[in-house]
């Protein structure tokens, strides 16, 4: 006879059981419930459309798989895109077919260079604006081609078809919103909490000497994955509702800057590491000057001696670092002149540092005000006019554009040539194709997996119209047929590496096999369309594959040709809002990059150094030129003044290295820096400004010292331009 469990033994195993229960509910619990509303939208669709009687209810069934996401917020975004695409695209093709109906060859021709455009326009965007691209060029083709073929009919043929898409978008915005929804607003919470408590550690770890150079790349690596994402979620998170629209500004403004204080932070960090790499007597006091303050920090950011986490701790700690801030100045000058009773005392690399750590503080406390004014509904921070700004390569985005036209022209010279019953579905799949592919990392991956669901959405399409059709009767019975059919899809779309299936699944099996209100058995015309469907795919994938494809390292060169002149962005545009598209820009290049260079973790390093390189003398220009912008209308400031020659010579050396890294290159722009630094200390021996105009001075000489101990980082990449050892000594005898 076995024992009972004893009393004290049942609630560890409810505790475990419950523990379990709610492991499954954050994980695989989502995933059925995002499977539950995908199945419920497209029922429910589909019953309208049928109740309607519109002529394809089927395509409200395919827009809800089109739209459908997990989160609300992104259900309504994508939904909203794609409406405005789809008016576009009805227009446009609506103005096609009247000029072109009975020119077959033009009207192939410009409905391919309108989708190309379109395809340019998907490259060039991000987030789903890219998608509201993708619908303009793809509701032409989906509209116009079966319609060219009557034109007579076309203006009703095109409304009843935005009908059925209209009804897709509702039915997918409605069940995503009201069934067990899942705000983005709600996961960005999160994210705050998450990102700043993990940047005021590393911030602490670093300080204190915790951190080697791996972590610190890849911490900097997490954070560039982590603002490209934020600013996506962001983006969707303003349609969930009046709470994330009221918030959208400051969440704007906590992107921006974080990057910048992140930025910040990392250039002081590296000229702490440049001193002590350097080992001179001169180092090592600036050091032990510096050092007190550092310590000093990590206190700041901690309430009760916990992190900050919540939005009413980092109020805090803004209180914090705004006292800190208000009485570091002081504090600092009087080290300052403790210095300068020393002999060869280090006074430009202190000034460096000093700066450097007042504009972290700085930015480290609008960081921490502006988390804390979420706590709120409304703020004056939300008042805020910079958002985060992309970087796309125009030639690649051209190149994608040219691809598409490409395709659908020589597609539709087949068509054409051969009269196949299903020319038009070939070809209209191939533009669709081309225009979602090319917005995804790896497009030829994209479409081949696209086509290989496909042939399975085609074979399973088969059985259900021929063999589960003729044996049902009623919309109950047609629902609980077609579940196990589309479930199939629908979970693949939840698995990151079956993704591209289940989108071509899910998707043309309801092309396929999507029911009518009369039903029209042909297998011929089933088989040509799946045919056609698999076809359009795989030639897209060849296309890719073969036509400059995106994965080249043509591509990751352009790309990082863009991140370097993102240095000339700095050194050149105008000063209004020239911070946010410097930080915004360079990061998201480098996010693309690392796309491109999934399995080439020696290239993501690479690229990282660049962007250290490119933030850290990018924020030294435009620091300069602000101070200088700033200096009072006085004849010794004046831009004909000689001081004032050596810095645009040396911003015009500094931008031509970046664009075109040479060893000669290199040479002229340490060389210009270094008599930029010369000159305004010349100027300074002339006479004796007023306290104020002295410190800015001072700051215009410490953003030059920085610049210069950044381009002889030995850790940069441009350490192999340097030209031997007598160079290298060179600059760091004159570094510090």
């Amino acid at each position: 006879m076995s024992a009972s469990p004893s009393p004290s033994s049942r609630p560890a195993s409810f505790a475990a059981l419950y523990s379990a229960a709610a492991d499954w509910a954050r994980t695989d619990g989502l995933t059925w419930v995002y499977l539950f509303k995908a199945l419920a939208a497209c029922f429910l669709a589909l019953g309208i459309a049928m109740k309607l009687d519109l002529p394809q209810p089927r395509t409200a069934m395919t827009t809800v798989f089109i739209v459908m996401q997990p989160q609300s917020g992104m259900v309504f975004a994508k939904s909203f895109y794609r409406i405005c695409g789809t008016l576009v695209g009805l227009v446009v093709m609506l103005a096609l077919i009247g000029l072109f109906a009975q020119q077959p060859e033009l009207f192939i021709v410009t409905t391919a260079i309108w989708v190309g455009i379109c395809t340019a326009g998907a490259a060039r965007n991000r987030n789903f604006k890219s998608y509201g691209f993708v619908l303009a060029g793809y509701t032409a083709a989906l509209i116009g081609i079966p319609a060219s073929q009557h034109p007579d009919g076309a203006f009703l043929s095109a409304l009843t078809r935005v009908a059925e898409v209209v009804v897709g978008i509702v039915c997918a915005g409605a069940v995503s919103g009201l069934v067990l929804p899942q705000f983005a607003g709600l996961q960005m919470r999160g994210t705050v909490r998450a990102r700043f408590s993990a940047f005021v550690e590393y911030v602490s770890t670093s300080l204190a000497g915790r951190n080697d150079r791996a972590q610190i790349e890849a911490t900097n690596a997490r954070f560039v994955a982590d603002i490209v994402g934020f600013e996506a979620a962001r983006s969707v998170a303003v349609f969930e509702g009046p709470d994330s629209r009221m918030r959208g500004g400051r969440l704007a403004r906590l992107n921006s800057e974080f990057m910048t204080a992140s930025t910040r932070f990392h250039a002081l960090h590296q000229l702490m590491n440049r001193l002590r790499d350097t080992n001179t007597s001169g180092a090592t006091v600036a050091i032990e000057a510096l050092e007190p303050y550092f310590k000093e920090i990590a206190p700041l950011l901690a309430k009760s001696g916990e992190p900050v986490l919540s939005a009413a701790d980092a109020a805090h700690a803004a209180a914090q670092l705004d006292a800190y801030k208000a009485e570091l100045p002081k504090r600092v000058r009087a080290t300052r002149a403790a210095l300068e009773t020393q002999p060869d005392a280090p006074l430009l690399d202190f000034d460096t540092g000093a700066e450097l750590l007042y504009r972290f503080i700085d930015d480290l406390h609008a960081y921490a005000a502006t988390y804390a004014s979420l706590a709120v509904d409304t703020h004056e921070r939300e008042r805020w006019i910079e958002r985060y700004e992309p970087k796309t390569n125009a030639i690649a985005a051209g190149v994608a554009g040219l691809r598409a036209a490409i395709v659908m022209m020589v597609l539709g010279a087949f068509w054409i040539a051969t009269a196949w019953p299903s020319g038009s579905t070939l070809v209209l799949t191939a533009a669709a194709t081309c225009a979602l592919a090319s917005s995804s990392p790896n497009p030829k991956r994209t479409a081949f997996q696209m086509a290989g669901g496909t042939l399975v959405a085609a074979v399973m399409g088969m059985i259900a119209v021929y063999g589960v059709y003729p044996h049902i009767d009623g919309f109950p019975l047609l629902c609980a047929a077609l579940t196990p059919f589309l479930l199939l899809g629908v979970f693949m779309t939840t698995r990151p590496a079956l993704a591209g299936y289940g989108v071509g699944y899910c998707i043309f099996f309801c092309f396929l096999a999507g029911p009518d209100n009369l039903i029209h058995y042909d297998p011929s015309g089933t088989i040509n369309d799946g045919i056609a469907l698999v076809l359009s795919m795989l030639v897209s994938s060849v296309a890719f594959a073969v036509l400059l494809p995106p994965s080249t390292p043509w591509l990751r060169n352009r790309l990082l040709v863009d991140l370097r002149r993102q240095v000339a962005l700095a050194s050149r545009v105008g000063m209004r809002r020239v911070r946010s598209r410097f930080e915004s820009g360079a990061r998201d290049l480098m996010f693309q990059i690392n796309a491109l260079a999934q399995n080439e973790p020696e290239l993501k390093r690479d690229t990282l150094r660049w962007l250290f390189s490119v933030l850290e003398v990018g924020n030294a220009m435009i620091d300069l030129r602000r101070e200088v912008a700033a200096l009072p209308a006085d004849a010794r400031y004046a831009k004909s003044m000689p001081w004032r020659i050596t810095l645009r010579a040396m911003r015009d050396a500094v931008t031509a290295l970046f664009e075109r890294p040479r060893a000669d290159r290199f040479d002229r722009a340490l060389s210009a820096t270094v008599d930029a630094i010369a000159a305004v200390q010349r100027m300074l021996t002339t006479f004796t400004p007023p306290r104020e105009e002295r410190h800015q001075l001072q700051r215009i000489l410490s953003q030059l010292h920085f610049i210069r101990t950044a381009l002889l980082d030995p850790q940069s990449p441009l350490e192999p331009l340097m030209r031997g050892p007598a160079n290298a000594s060179e600059g760091v005898r004159h570094a510090t």
